[in-house]
């Protein structure tokens, strides 16, 4: 899916950079490669993202995708930088699955 840009106001922006996360630092994450979940928000479908920006802070985010004019264009919800508890959870789940990725790729080399 091809993003066309961010979707911002005077309804998203104050609640995202009330944390102190600037809109650069959201779109980094967004445009990144961050982990992305479903919200489990019944009134309208959200997803949740975990990512680092370019300085290397991590965020938890709340998005949405909207489709605007023929364009989809990612809207931002709420943003805070995560917790040192969140973020090594987030990166012992990086490392497990990264060594599952390695076992699978050395069982496959080894043709079993």
């Amino acid at each position: 899916m091809k993003i066309a840009g961010f979707d911002w106001d005077s309804g998203n922006w104050p609640k995202c950079g009330k944390h102190g996360v600037s809109q650069e630092e959201i779109e980094q994450v967004l445009l990144g490669e961050p982990a992305v979940m479903a919200d489990p928000n019944p009134d309208e479908p959200r997803l949740r993202a975990i990512g680092r920006t370019a300085a290397g802070r991590y965020v938890f985010l709340v998005f949405m995708r909207r489709e605007i004019g023929s364009q989809t264009k990612l809207r931002p919800i709420s943003a805070r930088y995560m917790h040192q508890k969140e973020v090594d959870h987030y990166e012992n789940q990086i490392e497990a699955e990264n060594q599952i990725e390695a076992a699978a790729l050395a069982t496959e080399r080894r043709g079993c």
